[in-house]
């Protein structure tokens, strides 16, 4: 978290916002001043690397009861009460269960693989704005230290396919590179608009972007045609990238029985388990931080609910709707996926970036005023809809998918 920036309070309100960046700077203070940076990033590191793998375990709890609810079953419900102390059970039997490795696999690389996964998703937690002045590594790049960071989550999966010397992982790790490449792209893609629109690859600068009101709405870039459109592009290209339902063929177990780390037992898949939510709420947290204004209230009156709260609010929010597609989707063919990605995922965010153009050069040429305003709303608007209704209908047309019929057994 930043020293420097201001966080002085003039009230009970910024004292709540920025409780936690005062505590961090009055503990610092007990140090020398030479060592007084190094023990507030210190204290920044222990913080994401408590918070994080805490909203985990109580993420794993809420998937398995939000799920065995969905499916009319109970889920988790022996070890404490409603079987809330159940990541506890998960943990302890992980610790203390075999440590297997196959007799020709590359134990070097076989080891490193989960650990260099994790390593990579904390790292880009480094960057993501929590709240106002929380943010471990303020730099002007955060956005491309992201991605570029996360580019190298595709290495330990491979690494930890390749080092297993079984096919089943090593299929699992080469369906999961070439999705997370593949829809990388249209991930990419579609925070470039944000990132224009801010002009600066900064998260704070692009928070800060949507900081203003209109009456009592917010100016998310969600708002916008083109924000909405990127936001969806973004969101199912996290799915890709995560391997959440129903893009989770990697993992598909009635195919490869558990993807590229079928041969990983005890701690190590409990890191690549760890991993996996990790990345999911470090995408989600930057594509909160894109598209809804990342810390701001969502109504000018809740502007005095701490700016963490808020945060973190949307984040549950976000892991609500991925565990809502888990328990609603069915999982795609591997055809499909690739499909969907190369042929309508690509083409929608390379058109998002023109519309996003002309949303600004209409902004100029037209001028303020509603007239102005609604005709660039419904010029945008037409252009990504009717795209996405001919993308649709002819990638539909392609699949030749004929009327549906029952056969029964005689």
């Amino acid at each position: 978290m930043n020293l420097n920036a201001g966080w002085a309070s003039t009230g009970w309100t910024s004292t709540l916002d920025q409780i936690f960046v005062l505590v961090q700077h009055r503990v610092a203070e007990l140090f020398p001043p030479v060592l007084q940076p190094w023990v507030a990033m210190i204290l920044g590191v222990v913080g994401i690397v408590a918070v994080f793998p805490a909203i985990f375990a109580l993420t794993t709890v809420l998937e398995r009861k939000g799920l065995g609810r969905m499916q009319n079953r109970l889920g988790p419900n022996r070890v404490g009460p409603y079987g809330i102390l159940q990541p506890m059970a998960d943990a302890i039997k992980s610790l203390t269960k075999e440590d297997i490795i196959p007799r020709s696999a590359d134990a070097v690389v076989h080891f490193l693989a989960p650990v260099v996964l994790v390593v990579a998703i904390f790292l880009g937690y480094a960057v993501l704005p929590v709240g106002r002045n929380m943010v471990l590594m303020p730099i002007d790049a955060g956005i491309l230290f992201f991605f570029a960071i996360g580019a190298s989550t595709e290495l330990s999966i491979f690494m930890a396919g390749w080092s297993s010397r079984n096919k089943y992982s090593l299929l699992g790790a080469m369906r999961a590179v070439a999705q997370m490449i593949s829809y990388e792209v249209p991930l990419l893609l579609s925070a470039v608009v944000a990132i224009m629109m801010t002009g600066s690859l900064s998260p704070e600068a692009i928070v800060a972007a949507q900081g203003g009101f209109s009456g009592v709405l917010p100016h998310w870039y969600v708002f916008t045609p083109w924000g909405f459109a990127g936001f969806a592009l973004f969101v199912v290209a996290a799915l890709a990238e995560t391997n959440r339902s129903p893009f989770d063929l990697p993992e598909g177990e009635s195919e490869l029985v558990a993807g590229y780390f079928t041969e990983y037992s005890g701690f190590k898949f409990a890191l690549f388990f760890l991993g996996e939510y990790l990345g999911m709420m470090s995408i989600a947290g930057y594509g909160i931080t894109l598209f809804l204004g990342g810390w701001g209230a969502p109504f000018s009156f809740l502007a005095f609910i701490p700016s963490w709260a808020w945060f973190f609010g949307k984040l549950f929010l976000a892991i609500f709707f991925f565990i809502w597609l888990r328990g609603t989707l069915p999982r795609l063919r591997q055809d499909q996926l690739m499909n969907f990605a190369w042929k309508f995922m690509l083409p929608m965010s390379l058109l998002n970036l023109l519309v996003a153009a002309a949303w600004r050069f209409l902004g100029e040429w037209l001028g303020a005023g509603v007239g102005a305003e609604a005709i660039r709303w419904l010029a945008c608007a037409a252009v990504l809809g009717g795209t996405y209704v001919l993308l649709g209908r002819a990638m539909l047309r392609r699949q030749k998918i004929g009327p549906r019929s029952y056969r029964y057994a005689e």
